[in-house]
Parts: structure tokens; sequence; C-alpha cells
């Protein structure tokens, strides 16, 4: 028995798209991220990027459950003493939608440069157009 791992010029990424509209925030990242990584390919190896360009549309119509669209804030610190910027979850939703789903993707993908280029194949956008048709993205439902 011996392990096969696939060449870089073998790994071929799918281009898919996913409609956010009335889906769960967590559960539709953790599917993304698990497509992202490639773990649902039979040739998955966990130091090599084997996943999918995925496509998500309609990022402001995502859903969350409780109250966290008041409770839950996303931080983040300029360097200057005291300037700790704090945004909810409803405010970023309304200014930035796609911006929820990323934050959400990427701290479920792996850190370091392996989870950079995973990063970069996800592409987000609020409404329900995107640039991308010259791929030809399958529908992918989560």
């Amino acid at each position: 028995m011996y392990t096969v791992f696939s060449k870089p010029d073998e790994i071929r990424g799918d281009w898919y798209v996913v409609d956010a509209a009335g889906k769960t925030l967590g559960r539709l990242a953790s599917g993304i991220a698990h497509r992202l990584k490639g773990k649902h390919k039979p040739t998955y190896a966990p130091h090599q990027d084997l996943g999918d360009h995925i496509v998500v549309i309609n990022a402001g119509d995502v859903r969350v459950t409780g109250a966290k669209l008041t409770d839950k804030f996303y931080h983040r610190h300029t360097g200057y003493v005291g300037n700790l910027k704090s945004t909810s979850l409803g405010k970023l939703l309304k200014e930035h939608p796609e911006r929820a789903i990323e934050f959400a993707v990427i701290g479920m993908l792996p850190k370091g440069p392996l989870g950079r280029r995973m990063a970069r194949k996800l592409h987000v956008f609020g409404g329900k157009d995107h640039p991308h048709q010259a791929q030809q993205p399958k529908a992918l439902d989560l």
C-alpha cells in the first residue's frame, strides 16, 4: 500500500455558485470552508490546496439565529493606544454584507500561506450579480 498525492498540474478546481439567501451564516460558512479545503474529494491531502472556487451571491440575505445581529461584534485594533474599533453584525450586514461571510469562512480555514491561498478562491457578492459567468459555475446547494 502506498499513498498517492496529486501533482500541481493534476489539480483541477471547479467553479460553483452558492445562493446565501435564507441560509444560516455558520452552517453556510462551514460548508463553504469544507469545499475550499477540498475535503469532499477522494484525493484530499491536508498539505495541498485541492479546493474549488466558490462564488457566493445574495450575501446580504444571510440569516443568523438568536440575538446575534446586536450581540455579536467584530473587533479590530488600529495599533494606537485605546483604539479598539468594534462593529456589530447587524451594522456589518447593512454596510458590507460580503464581509460577514468572508470573516466566518476565513476563520475556518488553516492559518498561514495555505489558508490564504484557499481564501483567494472565495468570491462573495452582496447582490445576485457576479462577474464570473465566463467560468460557467455550477449551482451548489449547501
